[in-house]
């Protein structure tokens, strides 16, 4: 469950949630912080799943 997410923005909505949240919101921190963990604990992920078999899909 490591692949990257395919970007689908135009199927249902022409606004994405990040267009829904205002610029100064809180969560927007919130979502830096936790986007910069992950990066940064991206390498440790990878170490764990088999280089061998199928491509994965992300939830």
């Amino acid at each position: 469950m490591r692949g990257r997410p395919k970007q689908q923005t135009t199927l249902f909505s022409l606004r994405t949630p990040g267009d829904r949240v205002p610029a100064g919101h809180p969560l927007r921190r919130v979502k830096d912080m936790a986007d910069a963990a992950l990066a940064a604990l991206s390498p440790t992920f990878d170490a764990m799943y088999s280089g061998t078999g199928r491509p994965s899909i992300p939830p």
